[in-house]
């Protein structure tokens, strides 16, 4: 943590739902509790993990509250504000400055697919709204259209509390680029375990990670040897650890990350319509894989 204000581990924490898939914010604060002693660095509340689009403002402002007053400052908390209208984004951002946050995460905007400029234009009037640090979140996946290098190095240069960018677009040369580009003090982080190893070798930060909901002090161990520049050490856990990264994703997430922490015990209940719960079949693969690397 004396190197990264947001340290190297960062889980993409989901939201506890109850049986009627209303908030659990007994198990909300419960579950950020495990997240800290099993060793994140830092915990992003209400992100695409935290099924950021059914978990609309007012409760986002109650699962915050209910980490901040969990975590009490043993790490920092870092809260979802991105949203694809600008003026929603920096009021809602208005009302999350309130509750103890240590810093905000935004999302390209999707489905209107602004230009690079417009990219620019967003998050410079996000980050001219508010004094906390802002990491950015790249992902055409689920965006339809990328960030570029060239528009993430612009934005790190000219906006002193933009200070991270969450890299989910695959572009091993992009995100290089980027590491290559930056300003000092910003940090690029993997958004997909997967590459948190190939990234931190190129000289990343770390990882912004789904695995490390249900897997916290495995995915702490492979970023500390990487950290550490203990390559070979960090490949073979990386490696051991594979098959459950790229096995939670077999459906949409976090699908496989709530049935996996059901799986190992913990349950937070199911996910919201339009996404399902896992099937039979889909549970049966993930509890082998679980159980195949050592998490079961």
């Amino acid at each position: 943590m004396s190197e990264h204000r947001f340290g190297r581990l960062i889980t993409a924490m989901i939201t506890p739902f109850d049986a009627n898939r209303e908030l659990d914010l007994d198990r909300t604060e419960e579950f950020a509790d495990r997240l800290v002693r099993g060793g994140t660095d830092s915990i992003v509340v209400c992100g695409t993990t935290g099924e950021s689009p059914t978990v609309f403002y007012p409760q986002k402002i109650e699962v915050i509250k209910a980490v901040v007053r969990a975590v009490d400052h043993r790490v920092p908390v870092i809260a979802n504000i991105g949203d694809n209208c600008t003026a929603d984004t920096i009021n809602f951002a208005a009302d999350v400055d309130k509750l103890g946050v240590d810093g905000y995460m935004c999302v390209v905007p999707y489905y209107n697919k602004p230009p690079q400029e417009g990219l620019y234009q967003h998050f410079k009037a996000i980050a001219n709204s508010t004094e906390l640090p802002i990491i950015l979140y790249n992902i055409p996946s689920r965006c339809v259209i990328n960030m570029t290098a060239e528009t993430t190095l612009r934005l790190a240069h000219d906006l002193e509390n933009i200070v991270a960018v969450k890299e989910a677009s695959g572009k091993l040369d992009q995100i290089k680029e980027v590491i290559d580009g930056a300003p000092d003090g910003f940090n690029v982080y993997a958004g997909d375990d997967s590459i948190t190893y190939d990234l931190m070798k190129f000289g990343g930060t770390g990882v912004i990670s789904t695995i490390s909901n249900v897997a916290t002090a495995r995915m702490k161990e492979i970023v500390d040897a990487c950290a550490a520049g203990n390559w070979d050490e960090a490949k073979s856990l990386n490696d051991m650890l594979m098959p459950l990264m790229e096995g939670l994703f077999k459906t949409t997430n976090p699908i496989l990350v709530k049935e996996s922490l059901k799986l190992a015990g913990f349950n937070v209940g199911g996910v919201r319509l339009p996404l399902i719960d896992a099937t039979p079949e889909q549970s049966a693969e993930l509890e082998a894989t679980m159980k195949a690397v050592g998490v079961l």
